[in-house]
Order: structure tokens, then sequence, then C-alpha cells
């Protein structure tokens, strides 16, 4: 990535984009000379489909877009082209009762490339057809590199050894490894693209919700997927150690489709090793120079691999104060930075660590979350005000030495959850650092834990880690278990409260 991304947005197609629509389609097909939508084209698209033409901007500019129509099957089932397909570029083929999501365009410009944010147009594309009720996604992608090996290979030869991975193609590979699969090859399918001798492979990803009696569909996601980072202490080298380590990690739990990813509290400690030979106090406020790149970092991981990271935490220099932070760092670019209100006596003895003064929710597209760091969780207050303002989510990353304090973190985060009607996600930190002052031997079990009533598990643990071994732990939560817990649950402990005789109010909202 070369320059700092603010912020990425995917949304609907609008009439207004067109020019920024344009310059990046000319900027994608260099090969393919004045092969770009006009505008009349994506006036007629905007007026009969609009849900079906969706763009990707960064900081505000069009990078990218997925245009599709709906077509009969029986259209797909034939031999076609593209001007067949698009009605002579018509789109008189569109028809809004047929049962197939043809797509018609999909590109990325080059200067965007390797951010995934093709996925994500393919992911909403995939969204709109469960949405929609529609049998499948079909299009017939280039295989711009063909052409490279069209004296020695069939069609149907180099598509397989795109499969075996043998050969690279960058627009089949990609669509493979998103699930789709070939039905067939098309020959003199679009005019003038000889970098694929005019083939094409018809792909196709079947909607395995597809209902031929359709029902109507809650478009509001409710299962969401958290994967948890129970890291290991180890000896690092250097910061891109780090930053190897966390790709390595949200990689892992984003290829399980995870919405979150969670890390422990002060995982960052490994680099203070270079500062050993500091005071405790001046080796912490050296590793604090390092929070800005790894913040920079996360929020291109976030970009990258589409998922939203809760980043644990690190210490935090402004003014002169040290605090203990973290950041939420959303899929749209977006941060948010959270800070642990209660310090320990050690945090205050060993680095003069002093207490964040905003208690806060964070809202997200899975819904409103809270994040509290280790030693938060054991001040009930905190949550409830957080539950009180609709949160469904409570992060914790914590780091605790000794089965006695990570008894005291997991019981805490139980009640917390009980008593708030939410789901809480806990994530530590396992192993040693002989070489870092302060930070001698960790002891965690990551977990996550739920209410006690009848839709959850009986003993309030949805999922725990194996403890003291690193590894990821990925759980589904399903925020339609919390609704009907509040309005029907054998005890509803948010409603039955009393407040004609007790309240709890932040002092400085």
């Amino acid at each position: 990535m070369q320059a700092k991304i603010n912020k990425v947005e995917l949304r609907n197609l609008e009439f207004e984009d067109y020019k920024q629509l344009k310059n990046s389609m000319v900027e994608s097909y260099p090969e393919m000379v004045g092969s770009y939508w006009r505008e009349h084209h994506i006036e007629k698209l905007l007026s009969i489909f609009p849900e079906g033409q969706l763009v990707i901007l960064v900081d505000g500019k069009v990078v990218g877009s997925a245009l599709s129509l709906i077509v009969d099957e029986s259209l797909v089932d034939k031999n076609h082209n593209y001007s067949d397909i698009t009605g002579k570029y018509t789109f008189s083929t569109h028809n809004s009762k047929g049962d197939v999501l043809y797509g018609i365009d999909v590109f990325i410009h080059p200067n965007y490339r390797g951010l995934r944010l093709g996925r994500r147009l393919y992911d909403a594309r995939k969204e709109l057809c469960e949405q929609l009720n529609l049998k499948a996604i079909v299009f017939a992608g280039r295989i711009p590199n063909y052409g490279q090996h069209a004296d020695t290979l069939t069609p149907k030869n180099y598509i397989e050894k795109v499969k075996r991975k043998e050969l690279h193609d960058p627009v089949l590979s990609f669509q493979l490894s998103n699930d789709f699969h070939v039905i067939r090859v098309m020959k003199n399918y679009l005019e003038g693209d000889t970098d694929s001798k005019e083939f094409a492979v018809l792909l196709e990803w079947n909607n395995i919700y597809f209902d031929e009696s359709p029902k109507l569909i809650n478009l509001a996601k409710s299962v969401i997927r958290l994967g948890l980072v129970q890291w290991q202490m180890r000896q690092l080298n250097n910061l891109e150690a780090l930053f190897e380590q966390c790709e390595f990690f949200v990689d892992v739990v984003s290829g399980y489709g995870s919405d979150f990813a969670l890390f422990p509290e002060l995982f960052t400690a490994p680099l203070m090793a270079d500062y050993n030979h500091l005071s405790e106090a001046d080796a912490i406020r050296e590793l604090a120079k390092h929070t800005e790149p790894i913040h920079k970092r996360f929020q291109e991981l976030a970009i990258s691999y589409n998922i939203n990271i809760i980043t644990g935490s690190m210490p935090y220099l402004e003014n002169g104060t040290l605090y203990n932070v973290g950041f939420l760092c959303k899929r749209d670019g977006t941060s948010e930075m959270y800070a642990k209100i209660h310090v320990t006596p050690n945090e205050v003895q060993h680095w003069g660590m002093t207490g964040g003064s905003q208690i806060k929710t964070f809202d997200t597209d899975c819904g409103k979350i809270g994040i509290m760091i280790c030693y938060d969780v054991e001040f009930p207050e905190l949550s409830r005000l957080m539950a009180d303002e609709g949160m469904n989510i409570l992060f914790v990353p914590f780091l605790t030495d000794t089965q006695n304090a990570y008894t005291r973190v997991k019981h805490c985060a139980q009640a917390r959850a009980i008593e708030n009607e939410c789901y809480v996600a806990i994530a530590g930190c396992v192993g040693n650092l002989p070489k870092v002052n302060n930070m001698d031997i960790q002891y965690a079990q990551s977990a996550v834990f739920t209410p006690s009533d009848f839709a959850f598990p009986s003993n309030g643990i949805k999922a725990e880690a194996t403890p003291n071994t690193e590894m990821t732990l990925i759980v589904d939560v399903d925020l339609d278990l919390l609704k009907e817990l509040h309005e029907h649950g054998s005890v509803r402990i948010l409603k039955d409260r009393r407040t004609d005789l007790y309240d709890i109010k932040k002092i400085n909202p």
C-alpha cells in the first residue's frame, strides 16, 4: 500500500459516480482501448436494477465496480456471447423475475489491487444473490494469460493447469479462489479480447439458501463469527517480525470468515527486549514509539483481509502521560481508540501508567460492541453502562501471569455475560519472556462466554481454547438469541432492574 488509506466504502453505484467509474475502468483495461461503459449504459442499468450495481470507494474515489443483471436460467444454459447476454448492450435481457444473477463486469483500479477489494465485491454479490433468493451467480470470465500459451495448450488444458496451480491467470485464478466452479468454455465470447483469444470460462456460484418457495429474508446479520488469538510470547528480532506474526493470525481467522479478530493485552511486549538495559518505566516508553506504526499496519490488515480487528493493547504516550490503549480497526478503513480505565497496582508501580477517562461503545457492521482491557472487566459498572447503550458483544483482551489472576478475569467475564445478557470474548497471551523485565510468564485460556439460559450452553461457556497453548479460537455467536433472551428469558436481568431504587450513570458522559 503506497499511501495511507483512511476509509473504504462499498455501496450501490450512483449516476454521479460515472466520471470516476469511467476513469477507473479505462485504467483497468489498458489492453482494450475504448472498452468502457458509456453514460447511457450506466443510466439504463441504474434504471432497471440499481441494487445490482456496486462500487468500491477509497477515500471517496471510485476504484472498482461490479455490474450485474438478473436473467432467466434458460438464457445461461444456451451458448451465448457477451453481446447476446447483454441484449446487444441494451440490457433487454434483464428480467426482475429471473432466477440467475449474471455478472457483466467487475474490475479494480490497478493502483488498488492487492487489498482484496475484488473479493469484497464478489462477497457483496453473493449476499445480494441470497437476499434476492436467486439460484446462482453466473458470468463468463476472461482468461487474459491464455494468449501466452495458446500455441501449446487448448483452453481446456489451460483451465486444468490453472486449477492445479501449475499456471496463474489473474482473472480465472481469482474466481476459482472465490468458490466459483467452471461450467464450460465459451468461444468467441468477447469481441476484441485478443489476450484471451476471445475465449471465456463460464463460471457459477450456487446459492445453497435458494428456496423455490421464497420467504421474506431477514437482511440484518444475526450470526457473527469471532476469531480469538491466543498469542505465544516469543523473541522477536524487529517490528517486521511482529507484523509477520500478526498477519499470519489475521489471515488464519479471516480465512474462516471471521467478522472480528481479537488480540491480547500487551502482546507487543517482546519488542521491549531491545530496551531491557533501561529501567522498566523507560523501556515501556521506548516500546510506545512502535504503537502508531503497529496501529497503521493493523488498519491495512483490516482492509486487506476484510475483517474488524481489535488490536489488544499497547503502551501509548500522550503529552508525556503513559496509557494502556488499543484500537478497533474496522474493515472500512476507519479506526477508534479505547483505553484501559483501571490500571493495576503493578502497572502504576513499575511503569507509571495512567488510566483512561472515556467509557464508550463502538458501532460496527456487526452491531454495537464494547471493549475493556483485562482489569476493567472486574468492575461491573463499566459493562452495565455499555449494555445500556445496546452492546451485544464485549471483547476483553487480557494478560495474566498466574492462575489466580486468570481466574479473576474469567469469572468476572462470565458474570458480565450473565448480568448484561451479552456475549463476552476474552483473549490472552501464553508463554514467557525471559529477556523482558516485569513480563516473566503468562497464563491464559481464551474463551467466549454466554448468558445462562435455555438457548445457551448450560455452563455459560460457548467455547474455550486449550490452556497455555498458542492457537486460535473460532466461535459463532447468534445475536437473535440475545433479542429473544431480553424479552422472553426465564429471567430478564436488564428489564427487571429496580431503577426506582438505584441507577448507574456516567459522571462525564
